[in-house]
């Protein structure tokens, strides 16, 4: 991960309108880039959670979507869900992923369009070190605490609110 990343940039319908770095789109809203999120399901129904590595730029030491990153300029939604499924957890490519839903992440620091997916595995998981401080099965009860959610990035609660309504 550098900063001298290239992202495609979007529109409000998804349509490409042109590129950016990501050092500009990760401080100014009005850069629309794309994400694929996996969601990791235990056999048992439990979901696995990344805690973010400390020295990302953004939300650093949260609790995490198992799977989330940039898709790359040319790549579709699914290629870099399955990029990022092997490169974080060390899953195989041959894993397969389940369409979930699309979400929009608007803030002040930056806009993403999120196509989300799913899988199942009990692991085991060759994490991301530089990018992962530690993963976890969560149970759905604890998923839903107060307690547990201040915990977890923005992103995450809208994700699992979503998958629990």
């Amino acid at each position: 991960m550098t900063q001298d990343e290239i992202f495609e940039i979007f529109d409000e319908h998804d349509c490409l309108t042109g590129t950016a770095r990501r050092s500009e789109c990760h401080g100014n809203p009005r850069l629309i880039h794309r994400t694929a999120h996996v969601v990791v399901y235990h056999p048992d129904g439990r979901i696995l959670l990344q805690r973010r590595s400390m020295n990302k730029d953004i939300q650093p030491g949260k609790w995490d979507t198992a799977v989330g990153g940039h898709v790359m300029p040319g790549e579709t939604y699914e290629q870099a869900a399955v990029r990022e499924m092997t490169e974080e957890l060390g899953l195989p490519e041959t894993t397969p992923l389940k369409f979930l839903f699309d979400s929009r992440i608007r803030n002040d620091i930056e806009s993403e369009n999120v196509r989300v997916f799913s899988t199942v595995s009990a692991g085991p998981f060759n994490f991301q070190k530089e990018e992962i401080d530690e993963v976890a099965f969560w149970d759905i009860q604890a998923l839903k605490q107060p307690e547990s959610r201040i915990k977890f990035t923005p992103n995450l609660i809208q994700e699992l609110d979503r998958l629990f309504n």
